[in-house]
């Protein structure tokens, strides 16, 4: 309050070098001071006061007139009036007629005069605030009004909006080319459209008698589990439908979204789509590639033998220049072999056509003969190359060995090309009951995060930011083997800092050591 501006007018400069003094010990810092009213006026028409505060007895014009003339600019301004004892009848007539707020007989008492000031200025916040809240009331008032009278309107529109809305909806569900199912969080079904009705061979009336799992088998896990979780969108791959008039069955695709908010009844929104089609143009495709591969290596194996011979003297002496040469055809070739081994092999877990040779091995002998032979390929870019065991050195795990090798192999010999020289790369080894986990770690420049996602699909050559010279089917295939043996392999990498590739084989230990720590 004590920021408010304040108008003090008194033609006696003694009362108003009084009034500064006081007002000043108080610690008010906004107070203009005039000892002409008429002065003040022409002040009062470009400022707006908090308080005025008028003597009554002034020459040209009297308080009576200055402060009339004042409330005409600011009637809410609190307003006090200095008066003498004998002036006080007109000082009451002025509460009525100028709005006076309050009279104070001279002499006064300083703490009164204070006590009222302070309340006059917070009268006048108060009288603002009011007259600012009436406004906006008025205000919103106009604005009900006006919405109240195009409110009937607004309706008729947007049922129209809601009708055309649903009539588009209803259209889309009935004649969508893929099978549409409404479920509960239970997997009990709602209402399905014409097509789902032909996928099932069944009467719509006849289908929503079942549940989800009872008509659609899921390979992977109980098609229920998805309801009860916290996502509001999930993805089943490889559904199976048994179509009633066909006697086949049908395999689908399905994409689930919540489609309400609360939490206690949440429905879900099936989208099926039929892959039958796709499933046999990847059979075709898959018995291309293992046909293509498979008439693809005896030629390359007679072609590298051939070479081998030149190189070694069989059919007589070469020049340098030709053995570079030859030697070069060679590495084409074997690279060439690799290739063609590796989409068979991606081929054979694709089509399920492998069959895992599980038995008991030393899982550290493994990593040691592995390590060894990547050695000599990190000293060479000068690499810190280190194994850290945390299991037990006899620790046997049940697992197809030569898989395994192919994973570790790929994953190690992936860390030493991707790393720069004088880098550092750890391999770890962990266990977690009779779980195996393991783990290589790099120093190198790391993956975007947009590309990891892709890293262990087909064809994923190194990052967008760089590409690799392989086959995009190292990681693919590592990620085969890994889940046949019903395992799981991530990544984890920072741009500039590092990758750790890891794997994960569950319920594979079959020693029974105590778990020890060798560095």
């Amino acid at each position: 309050m004590k920021n408010g501006k304040i108008i003090i007018v008194d033609d006696d400069e003694t009362l108003i070098s009084t009034f500064q003094t006081l007002l000043y010990l108080e610690g008010f810092s906004n107070a203009e001071f005039f000892t002409k009213p008429q002065k003040a006026l022409e002040y009062l028409q470009d400022n707006i006061p908090d308080l005025i505060v008028s003597d009554f007895m002034m020459p040209e014009m009297n308080g009576l007139e200055f402060l009339s003339g004042a409330n005409k600019l600011y009637p809410e301004v609190s307003k006090i009036l200095l008066t003498g004892y004998a002036d006080k009848e007109n000082a009451i007539k002025a509460i009525n007629d100028v709005g006076l707020y309050k009279y104070i007989t001279k002499p006064w008492d300083n703490d009164d005069l204070i006590l009222n000031i302070k309340n006059g200025i917070e009268r006048s916040y108060l009288l603002s605030r009011l007259r600012q809240k009436i406004s906006e009331l008025k205000q919103a008032k106009t604005e009900l009004e006006k919405y109240s009278h195009n409110l009937e309107d607004i309706i008729k529109e947007r049922t129209a909006d809601l009708l055309e809305s649903n009539a588009k909806l209803n259209g889309i569900f009935a004649n969508c080319a893929d099978g549409i199912i409404l479920v509960d969080d239970a997997g009990n079904i709602e209402q399905v459209n014409q097509a789902c009705e032909n996928t099932f061979g069944l009467a719509g009336s006849s289908i929503k008698k079942h549940n989800l799992s009872e008509i659609i088998r899921s390979p992977n896990k109980n098609i229920l589990e998805n309801f009860k979780s916290d996502d509001s969108e999930f993805f089943i791959r490889d559904c199976v439908i048994y179509n009633s008039l066909s006697e086949t069955e049908i395999p689908v695709d399905i994409s689930f979204a919540c489609i309400t908010e609360d939490k206690n009844t949440r429905r879900f929104v099936g989208v099926m789509h039929d892959i039958t089609e796709q499933k046999e143009a990847d059979k075709l495709r898959d018995d291309f590639i293992a046909m293509l591969t498979h008439d693809l290596r005896t030629p390359l194996l007679a072609a590298i033998q051939t070479i081998k011979f030149f190189l070694d003297g069989s059919v007589g002496e070469i020049s340098e220049k030709q053995r570079l040469l030859l030697s070069t055809m060679k590495k084409s070739n074997e690279d060439l072999l690799g290739l063609v081994n590796a989409l068979l092999e991606v081929y054979k877990y694709d089509a399920a056509k492998l069959n895992l040779c599980k038995t008991d091995f030393n899982f550290k002998s493994l990593l040691d003969q592995i390590y060894s032979e990547l050695k000599p390929l990190a000293d060479t870019k000068k690499i810190e190359f280190k194994t850290d065991y945390e299991v037990d050195d006899d620790t046997k795990i049940n697992a197809d060995r030569g898989e395994i090798r192919r994973v570790i192999c790929n994953l190690c010999g992936n860390a030493i090309n991707y790393t720069n020289n004088n880098g550092k790369i750890t391999i770890t080894v962990s266990r977690k009951k009779n779980d195996l986990i393991f783990s290589v770690q790099d120093n190198g420049n790391g993956i975007p995060p947009e590309d990891i996602p892709h890293l262990f699909n087909r064809f994923s050559q190194g990052t967008s930011k760089k590409r690799s010279t392989g086959t995009g089917l190292g990681l693919y295939l590592s990620r085969q083997i890994i889940e046949a043996h019903n395992g799981k392999i991530w990544l984890e990498s920072k741009l500039n800092k590092g990758s750790e590739f890891s794997f994960l084989l569950t319920n594979v230990i079959v020693s029974d050591k105590t778990i020890v720590t060798a560095k």
